[in-house]
């Protein structure tokens, strides 16, 4: 079985994630890594036994090395734009964190960039691999709870206070990223892009969608005393009549669940993007055996964009996102930032 050799540029927590799954894939491996730390460089190499010829501090280094099929770019949101315009020039696959990059004129920049190549370029929305998102849309298509109507989706969790025996103090320091506006901070990028992602899917399954036509309503953001919105919550009004309620929190333990209406009955996702335990109520019936064979959420994104590479396509499989639902789902990541 060929084997397609992956290199991660950028070796945070997520990326350490991403490389445990590894050791549940057949058709892929990890080749190579970069990183500016020499710490984590260490720590990966002795971990996932890189091999020293495949560690680089340079992230240029891995992005060049020809024995490289795809580049995961894990690094902080703001420098995501730089290394997959890089990756480009270098004719390299490319899969990139979410949100691809931080406002809509960098993503349109790189849509056109890989116009004219015939790379593969994917956003990591790990969920839209997962069994129970391809279980939801299969109802959905199968009219089960007829036409659709609505949803309501979120993500959110509290790191913003601590409390310890009653007493609270505020955990805000600007210089982390998800604090900081200059490396794409606040809670409408870093996980607001997920409620908003689903939107943009499930919406196109009732119908095709012009974003020109969106409306955004009902705006609120919560900044806290951070430069960065910490609680954000907005209504998109599709011009096919449907509308999602999307809520994002770094304040709240809103949990990560999701409401999807129809005119016939409903579906409820427990935990729509970890999908760990995957739960899903349809008209009030449980289905909670969708992810008996999971060992890392990952392993399915890595398995089928290898699949993917392999058979030289440039696109994921749906219901994975292409590069042109990753412009629309920025577009309404900008316009909920802007407004």
């Amino acid at each position: 079985m060929k084997k397609i050799n992956w290199g991660i540029i950028g070796l945070g927590n997520i990326a350490n994630t991403f490389a445990n799954a590894f050791d549940y894939v057949e058709n892929s491996q990890l080749l190579g890594i970069s990183s500016k730390s020499l710490k984590n460089i260490k720590l990966f190499k002795e971990k996932y036994k890189v091999l020293e010829k495949y560690c680089f501090q340079n992230y240029e280094d891995l992005i060049n090395c020809d024995e490289i099929d795809i580049i995961y770019i894990a690094l902080p949101h703001s420098f995501h734009f730089e290394w997959i315009m890089k990756c480009i020039e270098s004719n390299k696959n490319i899969l990139v964190e979410k949100p691809a990059t931080i406002n809509l004129d960098e993503i349109k920049k790189v849509n056109e960039k890989l116009e004219n190549s015939n790379l593969f370029f994917a956003e990591a929305f790990m969920y839209l691999y997962h069994p129970q998102t391809l279980k939801i849309i299969d109802i959905i298509k199968k009219n089960t709870i007829g036409e659709l109507q609505s949803m309501e989706s979120k993500f959110g969790f509290n790191i913003v206070q601590k409390n310890f025996f009653g007493f609270k103090w505020n955990k805000i320091n600007k210089k982390k990223r998800l604090f900081n506006k200059s490396l794409g901070g606040g809670c409408i990028l870093d996980i607001g892009c997920y409620p908003s992602s689903l939107s943009v899917i499930i919406a196109k399954l009732k119908s095709d969608i012009e974003l020109d036509k969106l409306k955004i309503e009902n705006i609120k953001k919560d900044y806290g005393s951070s430069d960065v919105d910490l609680e954000a919550h907005a209504i998109l009004k599709f011009d096919n009549n449907f509308t999602s309620k999307i809520m994002s929190s770094f304040k709240k333990n809103i949990g990560q669940s999701t409401k999807i209406i129809g005119s016939k009955g409903e579906i409820f996702i427990e935990n729509s993007w970890s999908c760990n335990p995957s739960k899903i109520i349809i008209n009030g019936d449980n289905y909670d055996n969708l992810n008996k064979e999971i060992k890392n959420l990952y392993s399915y994104e890595i398995d089928k964009i290898s699949k993917c590479i392999i058979e030289n396509r440039k696109d994921p499989i749906y219901p994975a996102m292409n590069r042109y639902d990753t412009e629309q789902n920025i577009t309404i990541l900008d316009r909920w930032i802007e407004s």
